[in-house]
């Protein structure tokens, strides 16, 4: 599966990039702001975007409406350290689904599996 990484923290974010790879998928990109994932999403096209819900300059909330007001069919994972991911109100803002930070390498994995299990649908 293709993917695209945003997160404001560099450091997590290609840590994340080199976890994606290493199961097995690609990263079409890394970027570090909710604007560069919408630009990335409209010329990457990926089956998912990992995005940080809390970006300092537009956050994930924002991005992950305006990258599915242009694209319906697009697939979001919020990520946060805040241990309870049911509070982004999933319903409102689209995404498909929530990864607590730090990110295991089986999070990434169950999460790569459910979304080509939901595509192949």
């Amino acid at each position: 599966m293709r993917a695209l990484i945003a997160d404001d923290d560099k450091s997590f974010a290609m840590t994340l990039s080199e976890l994606v790879t290493s199961s097995g998928h690609e990263v079409v990109g890394v970027v570090f702001s909710g604007l560069d994932a919408i630009r990335a999403y409209k010329r990457h096209q990926p089956g998912v975007v990992l995005m940080d819900y809390k970006m300092e300059r537009l956050n994930g909330l924002t991005a992950c409406r305006n990258i599915l007001s242009n694209d319906p069919s697009g697939r979001i994972v919020f990520l946060s350290g805040v241990a309870d991911g049911e509070h982004f109100g999933r319903d409102t803002t689209g995404a498909v689904g929530f990864l607590q930070k730090p990110v295991k390498i089986a999070q990434l994995e169950a999460l790569f599996a459910t979304l080509e299990s939901q595509h192949e649908k």
